[in-house]
């Protein structure tokens, strides 16, 4: 008997549904398939109404074990109980439920079969059952169901008819909800070729938005294993992606592509494709676009495309590209982002520069052409505002510039700039800052080993900085010191004399010696510097009046070999000047 569809009566439908459930309980395969029909619609029915209510009725009746009897490929029913079991499974609670009722096997049998319906519904009830359920996942993996899914989106990828391509968005769909976040079915789909065909797939359909979408969820899903980004890599997904870019007017869309382009452009080999593909035209339009808009999707897009831009420019070969000898447009573009009035473009200008300036020819183009005056100008700015991020940006920047020593010569011979850093290592409220200017004073010196720096840093109190940075927490910052003040010492001992006496180097050097817990490193240089010192009468008459001889001596025996040697050669020269 068939059950009536009933009017609109709530009442009347779950009488129905129980109706249903009843008979359901006690079919079999052979029930006649117009009462069987009439049970399926009566549940499709309830589910439309109330999914969940209905769901909870259906676990509870025992029903999913009847299921796994109904899936197969000679019923008719098939496509409809497929469908109910994707209907139910879009309840969290009746995922684990479907893989015990031991549905999954059976479903992925109904893969194998030619019936469109079948093979649409049986890709919603996977795809459902697998969403965030790692029951659901392991059971499908463990009944083979990704590879046959794999080769169904092989076949029908060049297909364009509706049906096809809406087959085709399931699969997809299917496989993203199987992998996602799961580091091992992720190399499982990759292994099995699947990057290159979803490539494939978006070139052909990306007039539609469903399946492109889905295209591009899987991507982001993929691109964040580091096997996938080589595959990437032999695909022409740089040029696709730009391609559907540029065809982008909404927010939502745009954001998409990005989530997939900012892991991709990691790779070095698909940072120079998406520069070849024309990626940074866009970004830059982006950027001119959203600069004074005040709107929030407009400040999302311009940060995602300035932080973009400085991810290409990680790349040796994509940045070189774009610095065309410092006559590149995009150079320049990014340029003018350094004084404009947003505290993000400033950033990333900054951050730009920086990595620009990876390469000696680069930073001395550069500082010819008076990127120095920019990033301080920009420092300026942010004194008082305290914007640290951006100063951190500029600084770094500078003290990359400052690498090949052409560079730092003109830096530290740069009498304001000196001047303003000297100050900014006073900035104790803003510890980033501090470190960074006094990072970059030692740089110039490191890098230029010019007198003429040195005496510029000396005259605008520079020294007492120096010798406070050899007293910091960070070792690496403590060498960065001692290493510039033995070149002070070595180069223009006389002009620095009065300035090291002052700031108690020689005191300091005393306790850096006799501290145990002072890296070896630190005890070396240390050492170099005493040696270096005892060439200025009043400081080593300083060396002379507390017990140097003592702790040195007590160094020779330091279990590190460079260390004790040094500690040998500092005695010797130390005995011969007392």
């Amino acid at each position: 008997m068939t059950i009536k569809r009933s009017g609109s009566s709530n009442e009347q439908l779950r009488d129905n549904l129980s109706d249903a459930l009843k008979k359901l309980k006690i079919t079999t395969t052979d029930s006649t398939a117009d009462s069987l029909e009439g049970c399926l619609d009566c549940l499709l029915q309830a589910l439309a109404q109330n999914n969940m209510e209905t769901s909870e009725k259906i676990q509870k009746s025992g029903v999913l074990q009847v299921f796994a009897g109904l899936l197969t490929p000679q019923s008719s029913c098939t496509a409809k109980v497929a469908n109910i079991i994707a209907e139910v499974a879009r309840n969290e609670f009746m995922r684990n439920p479907c893989v015990d009722a031991g549905l999954i096997p059976p479903l992925v049998q109904l893969l194998n079969c030619k019936d469109q319906e079948v093979l649409l519904q049986t890709g919603r009830a996977l795809g459902n059952i697998c969403y965030d359920s790692h029951e659901g996942r392991n059971a499908v993996d463990h009944a083979g169901g990704a590879h046959i899914v794999v080769d169904h989106i092989r076949s029908l990828c060049s297909k364009t008819d509706p049906a096809s391509e809406k087959l085709l968005t399931v699969f997809c769909g299917m496989l993203m909800n199987y992998s996602n976040e799961n580091d091992t079915l992720q190399s499982q789909l990759i292994n099995m070729g699947v990057i290159p065909t979803l490539v494939k797939l978006l070139g052909i359909h990306c007039q539609n938005a469903a399946l492109t979408e889905m295209c591009l969820v899987a991507f982001g899903n993929l691109a964040e294993l580091e096997s996938s980004k080589e595959q990437f890599a032999y695909t022409n997904i740089a040029e696709e992606l730009v391609k559907l870019f540029k065809k982008q007017i909404e927010h939502d869309k745009k954001e998409m592509i990005f989530e997939v382009l900012a892991p991709l452009a990691e790779n070095d080999v698909i940072k120079l494709q998406l520069v070849e593909a024309g990626l940074v035209e866009c970004l830059l339009e982006i950027v001119q676009k959203t600069v004074d808009s005040d709107k929030e999707d407009d400040i999302a897009e311009l940060k995602t495309a300035s932080d973009l831009m400085v991810l290409l420019l990680l790349g040796d070969e994509s940045m070189q590209k774009l610095f065309e000898g410092g006559k590149g447009s995009v150079f320049q573009r990014v340029l003018s982002w350094i004084p404009s009035n947003s505290h993000q473009l400033q950033l990333a200008g900054a951050l730009a520069i920086a990595n620009f300036a990876r390469n000696d020819g680069n930073c001395i183009h550069m500082v010819d052409n008076g990127i120095v005056q920019k990033l301080m100008d920009l420092l300026d700015r942010h004194v008082e505002d305290g914007n640290v991020t951006v100063q951190h940006a500029a600084l770094s920047a500078l003290r990359n510039l400052a690498i090949p020593a052409e560079a730092a010569e003109q830096l530290g011979k740069n009498v304001k700039l000196v001047e303003r850093l000297v100050e900014w290592c006073e900035a104790k409220d803003h510890a980033g800052v501090m470190g960074e200017s006094n990072r970059l004073l030692s740089a110039l010196i490191r890098h230029s080993k010019s007198k003429d720096v040195i005496r510029t840093i000396v005259q605008s109190g520079g020294i007492k900085h120096l010798v406070t940075m050899a007293t910091s927490e960070h070792v690496i910052m403590q060498n960065e010191a001692l290493v510039a003040l033995a070149l002070i010492a070595a180069l223009e001992l006389v002009t620095a004399e009065k300035d090291l006496e002052n700031a108690q180097l020689v005191q300091i050097l005393h306790r850096l010696l006799s501290d145990d817990r002072s890296a070896p490193e630190i005890k070396y240089n240390s050492m170099v510097l005493i040696c270096a010192l005892i060439g200025s009468e009043p400081l080593q008459k300083e060396v002379q009046s507390m017990a140097f001889l003592e702790v040195v001596s007590k160094l020779r025996s330091h279990e590190n070999k460079t260390v004790a040697q040094q500690a040998s050669l500092t005695e010797q020269r130390l005995a011969v000047e007392s």
